[in-house]
């Protein structure tokens, strides 16, 4: 269990794929343009047995922007895009409406 105040200093905000790209090095990775408002970054997300590159280009998505960056097969990811799970099936996270990207969820 974590408490309210741990889970506040998660910053979840929305972001635009813009670009999607297949890892050089890893089979199941992308790595993606997120536009989140103020600034573009790269993130590198488990997707490619769920998704095509043109499934995900252009769709907002949850970020969590202040996770601490990581290598993944030797490529920076510098925040997470949040997913859920059913067995087999992933699916990303997506507003019900489209927000411009930047946007806090609170």
């Amino acid at each position: 269990m974590i408490t309210y105040d741990e889970f506040k200093k998660m910053e979840l905000i929305i972001g635009r794929i813009v670009s999607v790209e297949n890892h050089p090095d890893a089979d199941k990775l992308y790595i993606m343009q997120v536009d989140l408002g103020s600034e573009t970054r790269q993130l590198v997300a488990g997707l490619r047995p769920y998704y095509e590159p043109e499934q995900l280009a252009g769709k907002s998505v949850v970020v969590v922007a202040n996770l601490q960056p990581a290598k993944l097969r030797g490529v920076e990811s510098n925040g997470m895009l949040l997913a859920a799970q059913d067995g087999e099936n992933v699916v990303i996270l997506i507003p019900e409406t489209q927000v411009a990207p930047g946007s806090k969820v609170l």
